[in-house]
């Protein structure tokens, strides 16, 4: 069964505007996590506790791209934030992208809350 894969904000626009080597890896990490499966690109992004945050990460022609997505939430994958990282020194993402996803993960549990009860139960794929 595969998770409902949802997008906050701008994810999914930004994500066609990356290079096409990095959408692609992006998509079939996606897609392994709705599958309930751990994309080998990914890891869990520091300063969200147990909000189930996981930053997808990927080096293609000397940029970096990042892709964040929550699984906090049973019935559904949602795709927080993707952007390229433009950071100037070390590897921490900057404080603008990290309040964005922050902003983003609320949005996510109002989304969820608007949702009737048995799509919040459901775990099949409605896309």
């Amino acid at each position: 069964m595969l998770r409902r894969l949802e997008w906050v904000g701008s994810a999914k626009r930004d994500l066609k505007r990356l290079p096409d080597h990095v959408t692609h890896e992006f998509g079939y990490a996606l897609y392994l996590a709705q599958r309930g499966r751990t994309p080998v690109n990914a890891k869990p992004l520091k300063g969200f506790g147990s909000a189930g945050v996981v930053e997808l990460i990927e080096n293609w022609q000397g940029n970096s791209y990042r892709a964040a997505y929550t699984v906090r939430y049973e019935p559904a994958v949602f795709v927080l934030h993707v952007f390229q990282k433009k950071a100037k020194s070390g590897i921490a993402t900057s404080k603008r992208d990290m309040d964005l996803i922050r902003a983003r993960l609320k949005a996510a549990e109002a989304i969820l809350k608007e949702w009737p009860d048995e799509a919040r139960e459901s775990q099949t794929d409605p896309h």
